[in-house]
């Protein structure tokens, strides 16, 4: 009990509840932002971390899951294909790394390398979605089809890199499978879309952390105050989620993404200066969010202008991030 009281504690509780206000907002960045946000906290291990992260997401996205399945939003059989795919590489993705080695350092190096990857690939998609929903809105959408034609074979791929990401790294769940089933099923809208992800990603996150707990353990001092911190910010956050212009903070997390994984690729010990050049990576860090705040927009504008869009206005980000949504299409048309 004394362990749940101490500072680590509440500080693990508190970066729970703030990634879970976020999650709660805008339906990303769980496993993305807590990793490593409590590898930067140093609180444990990696692997304890991911672990403890992966435990602590089967929790609260099996209430989503409920919640969806309820609404009959998901698409079933797409889900079952996505499991198929990747609750088996979810099993075997941690036993992969600990082949590699036996050595608790070299672990730690591996573990963050693949963290920062997953990061980068994780802030890459978000880039992705948005530039095929511009697309979308350009054509004047697919046309909705809940209940498309199943893929199996690229289903099936799907939901095994993403099964082999989650089991690693704890990242990709939702952004990676997400953007994937948006290139294969367009017609799918927005709510069948995230249901059909929330379903597939509950057995898909319990198997990545059963083979976590099987090999490194469970940390109950990690999971408990995460859990304790993460699930009431995950319903403020839905609560708060109509009042706040969730554009701004997922263009936010895409820039505190990048930082984290440049930053995690420096931890695992890519030094591009050489050891002991700690405040020169951190400056590059730095200027590389700097840049990201500054030049994405223009970039951004300069695409928009190539699909025949003013580089600023209507259709807005926000807008074109929700395309597909029963309640956005209309104004997405309108501003296209």
């Amino acid at each position: 009990m004394d362990d749940l009281l101490t500072l680590t504690a509440l500080s693990i509780a508190a970066a729970g509840f703030f990634v879970g206000i976020v999650v709660g907002l805008t339906g990303m960045g769980g496993g993305a932002l807590m990793t490593p946000a409590l590898i930067f906290l140093g609180v444990g291990h990696t692997s304890a971390i991911v672990t403890a992260d992966l435990t602590a997401a089967a929790v609260y996205k099996t209430g989503g899951a409920i919640t969806h399945a309820r609404e009959g939003s998901p698409n079933l059989r797409l889900a079952g294909w996505l499991i198929l795919g990747s609750v088996p590489m979810a099993f075997v993705g941690p036993w992969l790394v600990k082949a590699l080695t036996n050595d608790p350092t070299e672990l730690e190096k591996t573990l963050k390398l693949c963290i920062g990857i997953a990061l980068l690939f994780a802030a890459s998609t978000y880039a992705l979605r948005l530039y095929i929903n511009l697309k979308r809105v350009r054509r004047g959408g697919s046309l909705p089809d809940d209940n498309p034609r199943i893929r199996p074979l690229p289903t099936l791929l799907v939901g095994m890199l993403g099964g082999l990401l989650v089991g690693v790294t704890s990242v990709g769940s939702g952004s990676v499978i997400m953007i994937a089933l948006l290139m294969l099923y367009p017609g799918l809208s927005a709510v069948r879309l995230v249901g059909t992800d929330l379903v597939q990603a509950v057995p898909l996150v319990l198997s990545a952390a059963l083979a976590n707990i099987a090999i490194h353990g469970l940390e109950w001092s990690l999971v408990i105050p995460l859990v304790v911190g993460s699930v009431p910010g995950t319903l403020i956050g839905a609560r708060l989620a109509p009042r706040v212009p969730q554009s701004y903070i997922r263009r936010g997390i895409v820039i505190v993404l990048t930082m984290s994984g440049v930053a995690l690729l420096f931890k695992a010990g890519l030094h591009p200066f050489g050891e002991g050049h700690e405040t020169a990576e951190a400056l590059v860090v730095a200027g590389i969010g700097i840049a990201m705040l500054v030049l994405v927009p223009l970039v951004w504008g300069l695409i928009r202008r190539q699909h025949d869009l003013p580089m600023f206005g209507a259709p807005t980000v926000a807008e074109i991030e929700s395309f597909g949504s029963p309640e956005q299409q209309p104004t997405a048309r309108t501003g296209a």
